[in-house]
């Protein structure tokens, strides 16, 4: 019996620079955290020096993750990045548990979460769009969790719109969806500087700086694990394919584009400090401490010009997760480990399209439940589970593949590596010990130990089903 000809395999389009493949990781960090996460930590440590040391602490470690990574992104610069890494370095199993995690909870669970920001922003400018739920009702769930509204509402109605509108966006070319990302990276990059500018310059306050950076710089206070500068900046690795030059870009994007945004990140609460006193940034209305600082400098004027800048930047930040989650789904269908047509690519645009249309079905389920600091909180414990773990995979590999081709070398190896997955360890450790995190760390890694089982389940149904038949 004759057989069709073999079709040709659709490729990966390599459109990424490295100016992209660093905006990319740019704009996935800078969300809305930054603008609103100094307030919750400034109540913990309660010092004004404790919160940059926070901050700048964080940003250390994440660029240490960030260079320990780039011999990975070097050695397999393809589709899927943390989870090959895992695979590769681990075991399929442990990629299959990223990969899992990452679209049940991590990836997805913080697209809802910044689409769910961006809506509370654009209230800013659209009153009508509140956050009551109009169609659903109450899940009582104990504390501290606490009662979840879940249902239709203004504010999550734009937030699943947005997630539809980008990941239209993405469907239709990464070429598109880069120079989207590229955009905007660059104006929220910009409005981020220019309030630094302000704040440093003509917002400085007598009174803010006499209480921040006097005698209380130092007071006593609690210490706090910070976590405000971890988070997506390996989502370049996921887009690997479609780089120009990979196995250079991606080390280079990830140091780089982790330096440029913890910098900003610490001078942002040194502007903070400058204009309002410690006490206005812990008590700031929702958190918003860029809105109130640009208040204080702009009057009226800087609420709107803040909202408007937190829109952009929660935008750009969703456009870059959606582009680099839907690569990881597409390598685990190649692998037989997701839906098989995830990993088909679309013959005119070539992008993973089932992947990216599932992975916004669940993201706008999400949206539609819990809150802002419900689903971040879901989403911390597990991803730094996976940062470390990949970290533990480089070791491993140094080991099980000496002669193999490493294009990038991780910098102070195995110091630098090793203090990585210490860190990882020892923030991940702080969230199982407070109160306040257990309960949410304890079902995160409730829900990766449950995808142990869905693993072998489901690569029982795929032998199953390409077991041969006998007539």
């Amino acid at each position: 019996m004759a057989t069709a000809p073999p079709q040709p395999q659709t490729e990966f389009v390599k459109a990424l620079s490295r100016l992209d493949a660093t905006a990319l990781v740019v704009g996935s960090m800078i969300g809305s955290g930054i603008f609103i996460v100094s307030a919750e930590i400034l109540r913990e440590v309660h010092a004004p020096g404790l919160l940059l040391v926070v901050w700048a602490a964080s940003g250390v470690v994440t660029l240490m993750g960030a260079l320990t990574y780039g011999e990975l992104a070097a050695m397999f610069p393809r589709a899927g990045g943390q989870y090959v890494y895992l695979r590769e370095g681990i075991s399929p199993l442990f990629g299959y548990l990223y990969g899992w995690t990452l679209f049940t909870v991590i990836q997805t669970g913080t697209i809802a979460a910044v689409a769910v920001a961006f809506a509370r922003f654009s209230a800013v400018f659209w009153p009508a769009l509140t956050p009551d739920v109009f169609l659903g009702g109450t899940v009582h769930v104990p504390q501290p969790i606490g009662d979840i509204a879940v249902g239709l509402s203004p504010q999550r109605i734009l937030a699943v719109i947005s997630v539809i509108v980008l990941t239209w966006i993405n469907v239709r070319g990464v070429r598109t969806a880069a120079i989207i990302q590229t955009t905007l990276t660059a104006v929220k990059t910009g409005a981020l500087a220019l309030l630094i500018l302000l704040g440093l310059t003509i917002g400085r306050h007598a009174e803010a700086l006499a209480a921040n950076f006097g005698p209380n710089f130092w007071a006593t206070g609690s210490v706090a694990v910070g976590l405000g500068a971890i988070g997506a900046w390996n989502n370049v690795g996921f887009a690997g394919s479609e780089l120009k030059n990979a196995e250079r870009d991606l080390p280079i994007a990830m140091g780089a584009g982790v330096l440029i945004v913890t910098v900003l990140y610490v001078l942002a609460n040194v502007a903070y400090l400058s204009v309002l006193p410690s006490n206005a940034i812990a008590t700031a209305p929702q958190d918003r401490v860029a809105t109130a600082a640009l208040e204080a400098i702009l009057g009226a004027p800087g609420l709107k010009l803040m909202a408007a800048a937190i829109m952009i930047s929660t935008f750009g930040c969703n456009n870059g997760l959606i582009l680099s989650g839907a690569r990881v789904y597409y390598a685990m269908a190649r692998d037989d480990l997701f839906f098989k047509s995830a990993g088909v690519l679309h013959p005119r645009y070539k992008t993973p399209t089932v992947a990216l249309i599932v992975q916004a079905v669940w993201t706008c389920l999400l949206c539609l439940s819990g809150t802002y600091t419900q689903l971040l909180n879901f989403v911390i414990f597990a991803a730094l589970v996976f940062y470390g773990l990949t970290a533990v995979a480089l070791f491993v590999l140094r080991v099980k593949r000496p002669a193999a081709a490493r294009p990038v070398r991780a910098p102070g190896y195995p110091w630098f590596p090793a203090l990585y997955v210490l860190a990882t360890a020892v923030i991940a450790a702080d969230l199982v010990a407070q109160d306040a995190t257990r309960t949410y760390s304890v079902l995160g890694l409730v829900l990766v130990l449950i995808g142990v089982g869905v693993y072998f389940a489901w690569r029982a149904m795929v032998s199953q089903t390409n077991a041969p038949t006998t007539r």
